[in-house]
């Protein structure tokens, strides 16, 4: 599996970057098989995408990034506040994006700022975004302050969230690869619709609605 991040901080070292490298590693770690991370720096592609506004063609590097969202099994984006909102530039590179694009894609969103009295800015303004662009959003959003670094909480809530990606993607793996189906003895009863189905090695088939149902508390 494929896992993007799309990382908009702007400064060296940045939280930004380590609250997505935590969430990518907490997915990673907690996926059915093996995951392939691609971190997208927004930072290093800030002239890229304001080319890309007035020109209409990305760049080399621009166009790489979007191919890795693209074709992402699931997506981790972290953007600092800036104006009790995300990033001017984390805007501008969904902006560039096809608007087709995340249809459909498993996406966790996060943020950093200065204060717990942006938390709700992942609410407010990340989660819309990804709605209308019609991404999958977890339930779960990581928001991290400047005291929440080394406190009680932070930990936990990035644990939940990454599970959650980690599902979504795994379910979405599992729909999408092909299935070998044994034959069955003539006069068997078929399987009920919406059932785990077995197969002959053992390995269970659990649908997706189901899967998604175990993410609800």
């Amino acid at each position: 599996m494929k896992l993007v991040v799309v990382s908009a901080g702007l400064s060296v070292p940045s939280s930004t970057r380590l609250l997505a490298d935590r969430l990518a590693a907490a997915t990673a770690g907690r996926a059915s098989g093996s995951v392939d991370v691609r971190v997208v720096e927004l930072r290093d592609l800030a002239v890229e995408i304001a080319h890309n506004f007035t020109n209409g063609f990305p760049g080399r590097g621009l166009s790489a990034a979007i191919d890795d969202v693209t074709s992402a099994d699931g997506l981790i984006v972290v953007t600092p506040v800036f104006s009790a909102s995300y990033s001017g530039l984390f805007k501008s590179f969904f902006d560039v994006l096809d608007k087709d694009a995340l249809v459909g894609k498993p996406v966790l969103i996060a943020a950093t700022g200065g204060t717990g009295r942006h938390s709700l800015v992942l609410e407010h303004a990340l989660r819309p975004l990804f709605a209308y662009l019609r991404a999958v959003v977890v339930p779960t959003g990581v928001y991290a302050a400047s005291e929440d670094w080394g406190a009680e909480g932070l930990a936990e809530r990035i644990e939940r969230a990454s599970g959650e990606l980690a599902v979504l993607m795994s379910a979405l793996a599992a729909r999408s690869a092909p299935t070998v189906q044994a034959p069955v003895p003539a006069g068997s009863p078929l399987p009920a619709q919406g059932s785990v189905a077995a197969r002959e090695d053992g390995f269970q088939v659990v649908p997706f609605a189901e899967q998604l149902a175990a993410l609800r508390p």
